[in-house]
């Protein structure tokens, strides 16, 4: 079957988790002989989480300035995509909208058109996967937009994983890759990658009495650590996706924050706490609770979690030895339920060679 030509649209809203997966899913698609081209209004944050990718260097991968606006001509000099993918409920450009209307009054075949949503364990997710959304105004009035939600029931659009992703987990050498950092290999470690908790000072006092070693990642994560110092804190650089998931591999108990580090920490396979992105009207509480009814997570992960996101007054306790073996066990099990479904890409792929 002919190769297919995507067109990802992203917008950078806020710390580099909507690059991070759209990035993911441009190379996935890419590793399957697709040509993707990637809409990045801010592609910046490539040259450290995928280098070369800005300068074209990635085979099946270009990627796009999107400016406001684009170059006069720019969206009609290209070919015309077989789908187009906006990513998280961002328009694709006015002028490649003009564009298809153009093309498609010569009688051009539209791309299939879809809104990539935001990823939830919530039931509406279920409800809504695979959902049409007529376009009812504009130049494009009369075509139809569709729903796909990534989730982590059978009913949802899957996840992101790379086919060899637990071939390459096995051959990882934590002891190596710790040694190439600086870092100890000897003591507990947990990474922190975060917001700005106001849990974490108790969190760092009280793993600071098991001797833990913190590997925090740059940015906020470092700020609101060194805000709060306590217990051994090893500043990271910033990390390639590759070397984020060595970071995840390497430690005992991860802190991960966002979207696209959620399902690295669950490939990973170790217990994690999340901290979800915070919304003003807290409609995250809910988000969290239904993703940790479907991890089916024990009582006392599921109280960290929920003092680490600042829901309710309860001190966070940190995990002694045997709560970290039944986390473990609880993320491990979740991980297995995951790999008996289709990944995102494959999903995607499907859906769109059903509607072309």
């Amino acid at each position: 079957m002919a190769a297919m030509r995507w067109d990802i649209f992203c917008r950078v809203i806020d710390n580099f988790g909507d690059v991070g997966v759209c990035w993911r899913l441009s190379a996935e698609l890419a590793r399957r002989g697709e040509e993707v081209r990637l809409w990045l209004d801010d592609p910046q944050a490539l040259t450290w989480m995928a280098p070369g990718a800005i300068e074209g260097r990635v085979s099946g991968i270009e990627v796009l300035h999107w400016t406001t606006p684009l170059p006069a001509g720019q969206a009609a000099s290209l070919p015309l995509a077989d789908v187009w993918i906006e990513a998280f409920g961002c328009e694709p450009p006015p002028e490649c909208i003009d564009d298809l209307a153009t093309r498609l009054a010569h009688g051009e075949r539209p791309p299939v058109w879809i809104n990539l949503e935001y990823l939830s364990a919530e039931p509406y997710v279920e409800r809504s996967h695979r959902l049409p959304s007529p376009v009812m105004s504009g130049p494009l009035r009369g075509l139809t937009k569709w729903f796909f939600y990534p989730g982590f029931t059978e009913r949802t659009g899957g996840l992101l994983r790379e086919p060899d992703l637990l071939q390459r987990q096995a051959a990882f050498d934590a002891d190596a890759w710790l040694h190439g950092l600086g870092l100890p290999s000897a003591q507990p470690r947990a990474s922190l990658f975060c917001y700005e908790p106001a849990a974490l000072p108790e969190v760092l006092r009280q793993a600071a009495q098991g001797s833990w070693h913190w590997l925090v990642t740059p940015g906020r994560a470092w700020r609101a650590a060194q805000a709060a110092p306590a217990g051994e804190l090893h500043a990271l650089l910033l990390l390639t996706q590759p070397a984020f998931d060595h970071l995840l591999w390497a430690c005992d108990l991860n802190f991960v924050r966002g979207e696209d580090s959620l399902v690295r920490a669950l490939w990973a396979g170790q217990p994690f706490v999340w901290q979800i992105y915070p919304q003003h009207d807290d409609a995250h509480h809910a988000k969290l609770n239904a993703f940790l009814d479907w991890l089916q997570a024990p009582p006392a992960l599921r109280a960290l979690h929920r003092a680490w996101n600042g829901i309710g007054s309860a001190t966070p306790v940190w995990p002694d030895a045997v709560a970290l073996v039944e986390w473990r066990s609880c993320v491990q099990a979740a991980r297995q339920r995951l790999l008996t479904q289709p990944d995102l890409a494959s999903q995607l792929s499907g859906f769109v060679l059903e509607k072309r």
